[in-house]
């Protein structure tokens, strides 16, 4: 019942946004489409790929990232499995240490704790165990955090929970050109790559341009993304977060404040270099993310500013927009409240700039 329900969600998480005249004459793909096809050139590419987990084959995955792909590859490439987390995810370990290439879907990353003993003892340490003699090239993906109406045990985002562990690659895409060209990365890394999507984005539909459609287009892991440049506090987000960034800024500039929005597409490893190097520029830092605040992907940041010159440039405090320390609620209220909305960014903005705010706002009048 609760794993129909989240399908049932996941084909109701289609969203639409205002686009502008040029942007409307793009070419547009979704996320789930962008990673469908990642998926499909990537099995086509390498025959040590293949894909197994809940519903990927005859139904066409749960959220219908795969769909097609059983038709095209058949069974040994597209693995129906039962209902079995920590039996599936070891089967995968299992088959990259002998030389295969696997990508483990599970059907929410809340069910990816059942396996987590496979994903952290087995995948991410045995590289280092073996002393270098034994890679793990597997992609464990699927979506990750907060999803709509699906309560406190699948609403959680994991980043921080995965990022916190050496010998795991984790990548966390926001918008069309990131799920794709990470998702063909992960796939080719020899390493175990655990890829966060999001429910929310699966139907958001992106401007895509002949590069990203490449059969060898690639997004290198471990690189930020500055999405809107800006001059006066830097923002940094990821997955769905980076919407609320963006959105946020479109309201800071209509008070005159310029902020710099950088999509982190890989929370490990960290792209530290281009968190400080807009730090530098602005001065000011917000970290944005839909998880929870204690020991989260911004208190590294923070962490990682303190430790480095880079404090040194800093105006004002970092300040953390996170979601609410407490179990997603079911009422949709709650829910909304649990989340960092735009109004709160843009306070938080205002807030760190103090009195540097009020005087942009008077340069507009």
């Amino acid at each position: 019942m609760l794993r129909s329900r989240l399908t049932q969600a996941a084909c109701a998480a289609q969203r639409a946004f205002s686009t502008t005249p040029k942007v409307l004459a793009a070419k547009q793909m979704t996320v789930r489409d962008a990673l469908n096809s990642a998926l499909d050139e990537e099995l086509s590419r390498d025959d040590r790929v293949f894909l197994l987990g809940e519903e990927v084959a005859q139904y066409d995955g749960a959220y219908k990232v795969s769909r097609g792909l059983w038709k095209k590859y058949g069974d040994k490439r597209i693995i129906d499995t039962p209902i079995t987390e920590m039996g599936f995810a070891g089967i995968a370990v299992g088959a990259a240490m002998a030389g295969l290439r696997p990508v483990c879907e599970f059907m929410t990353f809340n069910f990816a704790m059942q396996a987590i003993d496979h994903i952290i003892n087995s995948a991410a340490k045995t590289f280092y165990m073996s002393a270098g003699a034994v890679n793990v090239p597997i992609v464990f993906r699927g979506p990750n955090g907060a999803a709509s109406g699906v309560a406190a045990q699948h609403s959680q985002c994991f980043a921080a929970w995965y990022a916190h562990c050496p010998g795991l690659k984790v990548i966390s895409p926001y918008d069309t050109e990131d799920a794709r060209g990470l998702l063909k990365a992960a796939i080719r890394d020899p390493d175990p790559v655990v890829f966060l999507e999001n429910e929310l984005m699966y139907g958001t539909a992106f401007p895509v341009d002949d590069k990203i459609l490449d059969k060898d287009f690639l997004v290198p892991i471990g690189k930020a993304k500055i999405m809107r440049p800006g001059k006066d506090i830097t923002i940094v987000a990821h997955s769905k977060a980076v919407e609320t960034a963006l959105l946020a800024a479109a309201d800071l500039a209509k008070k005159g404040i310029e902020a710099e929005i950088i999509n982190l597409r890989s929370i490990r490893p960290l792209d530290t270099a281009t968190i400080f190097a807009s730090v530098r520029k602005t001065h000011h830092l917000i970290t944005l993310e839909n998880g929870w605040p204690q020991h989260g992907v911004g208190a590294e940041i923070c962490a990682r500013i303190m430790e480095d010159q880079t404090f040194f440039e800093l105006d004002a405090p970092v300040w953390r927009c996170c979601g609410v320390d407490v179990p997603m609620p079911y009422a949709k209220t709650l829910e909304a409240n649990a989340l960092p909305r735009v109004a709160d960014v843009t306070e938080a903005a205002l807030k760190v700039l103090g009195g540097k705010a009020g005087k942009a706002t008077a340069a507009l009048k």
